[in-house]
C-alpha cells in the first residue's frame, strides 16, 4: 500500500518482476498475504489485470475470488474468472461456520460460476470451519475443481486427502513448515508465505522434494524453517508486508485494521531473514 492508503502500483510492478526473476512458480493475487480483506472487488480486478498482462507466458495467475456469502463468490468468481488468469482460489466462508453439506454446495456453485479451473482453500485457523476430507473427495470429481490448498499441519490428513481424490487432483501445501512432509505423502506444491521473501529458496527446496531428493530438500528448508516460524509472530501479513519492505520491495504501508509489525518483533524475523539469506535493502529499523 501507499502512506495515503491507496494501492502502490509501482510497488506491485516490482513484487511481480522480483518473483519473475527469483523462479516462482505461479502468482495468487488477493490471498491473505495480500491483504485480500482490505481489497475491494474493483482493486482485485486492477492487480489482477496488471499481473497477467506482465506475467502472460511466464507464470500462471490465480485469484482468489472466495467470501463466506455464497451469492458473492459467484458474483467475484463469474468477473475475475474472465480477466485471463489461469484459475480461482476460494476459501472456506469464514465466520458463519456452514456445515459439510454447506461447503459442498457452496463450492459447487463457485465452480459452476468459473471460467477456469478451481482450488479449494481449507485454512480453519482463520475460517474457523474445517472442510474434511470426505467433502474434498466428493468435490474433486467436479471437472472444474481440481486442487486444494490444505493449510493445516496434518499429515495423516493429507494420507487421507491422497488416498480419496482422484490421482490428477493436486494436493498444495499451505503450511510451508510441513510442506516437505506433506510432499512425501503426496502433494504436488506450495502455496505459500515464506515464498513472498524467499521464493528461489522455496522453489529449490520444493523443486527437490517433488524429484524425490528429501534429503538435498530438507537441507534447503532447514534455512527457511526460522522464516517458516517467525513470519507468524503477528498476523500473517503483518510480517512478511514488513519484510518485503525491508528488502525494498514496497512500502511500510499497511491497510487497517492490520498495523506495521511490533518494534519487539523486529529483530525475530530480521534474524529469520538473515538465516535465509534473504538480501535487505532497507537497513533503518
Amino acid at each position: 500500500m501507499a502512506g495515503d492508503g491507496s494501492v502502490d502500483w509501482a510497488a506491485w510492478d516490482r513484487l511481480l518482476d522480483f518473483h519473475l526473476g527469483e523462479g516462482t512458480s505461479g502468482i495468487v493475487v488477493a490471498g491473505t498475504t495480500g491483504e485480500s480483506p482490505a481489497l475491494s472487488l474493483d482493486e482485485i480486478a486492477e492487480l489482477t489485470r496488471r499481473a497477467v498482462v506482465r506475467c502472460r507466458g511466464n507464470i500462471p495467475v490465480i485469484v482468489g475470488s472466495g467470501t463466506n456469502s455464497t451469492a458473492d463468490t459467484v458474483a467475484r468468481t463469474q468477473r475475475l474468472s474472465r480477466l485471463g488468469v489461469d484459475g480461482v482460489m476460494l476459501v472456506v466462508p469464514y465466520y458463519n461456520k456452514p456445515p459439510q453439506e454447506g461447503l459442498y454446495r457452496h463450492f459447487s456453485a463457485g465452480a459452476e460460476a468459473s471460467a477456469v479451473p478451481v482450488i479449494l482453500y481449507n485454512v480453519p485457523g482463520r475460517t474457523s470451519a474445517d472442510m474434511l476430507p470426505a467433502t474434498v473427495a466428493r468435490l474433486a470429481r467436479n471437472p472444474k475443481i481440481v486442487a486444494l490448498k490444505e493449510a493445516t499441519p496434518s499429515l495423516e490428513r493429507g494420507r487421507e486427502l491422497v488416498s480419496l481424490c482422484p490421482r490428477e487432483f493436486a494436493l498444495l501445501s499451505g503450511d510451508d513448515a510441513t510442506m516437505i512432509d506433506l510432499i512425501g505423502v503426496g502433494a504436488k506444491g506450495v502455496i505459500s508465505v515464506t515464498a513472498n521473501v524467499a521464493p528461489r529458496r522455496m522453489h529449490e527446496a520444493c523443486t527437490a522434494a517433488l524429484s524425490g531428493d528429501f534429503a538435498a530438500a530438507r537441507t534447503i528448508d532447514a534455512t527457511l524453517q526460522p522464516l517458516h516460524r517467525d513470519l507468524f509472530v503477528e498476523a500473517n501479513p503483518i510480517p512478511v508486508k514488513w519484510a518485503a519492505a525491508r528488502m525494498g520491495l514496497i512500502g511500510r504501508a499497511i491497510r487497517l485494521p492490520l498495523v506495521e509489525l511490533a518494534v519487539a518483533h523486529h529483530e525475530t524475523v530480521l534474524s529469520a531473514l538473515g538465516a535465509a539469506g534473504v538480501t535487505l535493502k532497507d537497513q533503518a529499523a
